[in-house]
């Protein structure tokens, strides 16, 4: 093989690498900024349910239309507001309620194909419709093309994708039951992590498993089917990775999840930080896999179904002399998860080679510069960019609004999400993970790179060549 043909493989690769980060990204982008919500939801939910810690049947009625209602809309119109800005995250919305009616369970799926999907048609709409609107008619054409492209696709959305959804739940169910059926209990993971991920946790618990536990209970005292999807290990794990090797808000947020998951039993808090970052599945089937192995080494089983499934619930319903076998089973999925999940977030946040050579290139080019003569250009306000546009870049402005203040410059910083960039953006600081994203978003900016949001000698160097 030539050197072209190995470079143009590389080149390739990376590109395609380049894809899957963008893609990855862009459904965190969906995610994070809601993630409040979902504390919230599993707040309330481990709070008041009827098995939860103080049952309240009148507030346990808002747990439902969280679910249902709320989660799923915040998350379509976040897609859509990503893609169009606001417009785009009401058509997203408008979208995302087809979807959620047109189907018995949370579509929160859904949402992330409805959402960016209202925000694209409209996008195309406004470039199709660019200048040719007559003077007076911009609100009425603005709010009418919102209505109606919102119901059309919230009618496709109740007739044509969530009949989809919901086969891909029946899909689900029989390959976990195919799977109890042959026993291979540790490969019933395959199934039953990605169907928790999809919010199918109580169609594959109460709907499968449970019944089959209840049967084998009731004749031999325990069983392993209540274990397969209450077990809190594979999520721990997820939870713990984050809150070890994340950064910003997502980081800050997973010790409250890891209560809500792993002490209140909700696991359904734990399904937006996989979504996050969709190769974590890989750390919940293994980790789930490696639990039920675990668990039947040691013959370990449940007297009655553990809801919700915390840690608590479950070693309640643990029969005299079985909590070594239950805990053990708990702790090796939460290692095995924690172990892979680690690998991956450890390897989203990779820093580029050669960063060292760069930063001297650009010390050299400055002095080169400042030897001539050359006039360094300055500007009114700088663009601090993250994916959330939240925690990350918000430190970052905080940060170098300090200094600009203290060498005694009145510029305007302000922070934003990646794909919210202005497009007449003179320069926007990111981090060096982000800034292809950033230079498409806004190709006449000047961009500079970053590893550290909060102490980066970038920001010493901007203040010196204003200065």
């Amino acid at each position: 093989m030539s050197n072209l043909q190995v470079n143009e493989k590389i080149n390739t690769k990376g590109k395609t690498q380049q894809k899957v980060q963008g893609f990855g990204r862009f459904l965190s982008g969906m995610i994070l900024p809601n993630i409040g919500a979902f504390i919230a939801w599993g707040l309330i939910t481990a709070l008041f349910i009827p098995t939860g810690w103080l049952p309240n049947a009148n507030f346990a009625k808002v747990v439902g239309p969280m679910i249902n209602f709320l989660l799923p809309l915040l998350i379509g119109f976040t897609g859509g507001k990503m893609v169009a800005g606001a417009r785009g995250g009401v058509v997203g919305a408008i979208a995302t309620i087809g979807i959620i009616v047109g189907a018995d369970i949370p579509m929160f799926m859904g949402a992330m194909i409805m959402g960016p999907l209202g925000g694209y048609v409209i996008k195309k709409f406004d470039k199709v419709i660019d200048g040719k609107v007559p003077a007076g008619f911009e609100m009425l054409i603005n709010n009418y093309s919102e209505g109606i492209l919102g119901a059309i696709l919230a009618l496709i959305a109740f007739s044509g994708i969530g009949p989809v959804v919901l086969g891909l739940n029946g899909l689900m169910k029989d390959g976990v039951q195919a799977i109890v059926n042959a026993g291979l209990l540790p490969l019933a993971s395959i199934f039953i992590e990605p169907a928790k991920i999809l919010f199918l946790n109580n169609a594959i618990g109460n709907g499968i498993l449970v019944p089959i536990g209840a049967q084998e209970a009731k004749a031999v005292g325990k069983s392993i089917f209540f274990l397969l999807e209450s077990n809190p290990g594979p999520g721990l794990g997820i939870l713990v990775a984050y809150w070890m090797f994340a950064k910003g808000a997502v980081k800050e947020s997973a010790p409250g999840a890891i209560i809500i998951h792993f002490l209140g039993g909700i696991h359904e808090i734990y399904f937006p930080y996989v979504l996050m970052n969709p190769l974590l599945i890989i750390a919940v089937i293994c980790g789930g896999a490696s639990g039920i192995f675990t668990f039947q080494i040691f013959g370990a089983g449940l007297i009655a179904a553990a809801s919700p499934g915390s840690i608590i619930a479950v070693l309640a319903m643990t029969p005299k002399g079985g909590y070594f076998g239950i805990i053990a089973g708990v702790l090796v999925a939460a290692v095995v998860s924690f172990l892979i999940s680690s690998v991956i977030i450890k390897a989203s946040n990779k820093k580029t080679n050669g960063d060292t050579n760069g930063n001297e290139l650009e010390e050299a080019k400055e002095k080169v510069n400042a030897i001539k003569g050359v006039k360094v250009k300055t500007f009114n306000k700088i663009i601090f960019a993250c994916d959330a546009g939240m925690g990350s870049s918000a430190m970052g402005a905080t940060t170098l609004k300090n200094k600009f203040k203290k060498a005694g410059f009145d510029i305007n910083v302000v922070h934003c999400a990646i794909n919210e960039i202005p497009t007449d953006a003179e320069i926007v600081i990111t981090h060096e993970t982000l800034a292809d994203r950033a230079k498409s978003r806004a190709p006449k900016a000047e961009i500079i790179t970053i590893k550290n949001f909060i102490n980066s000698p970038e920001y010493d160097k901007l203040v010196n060549r204003l200065l």
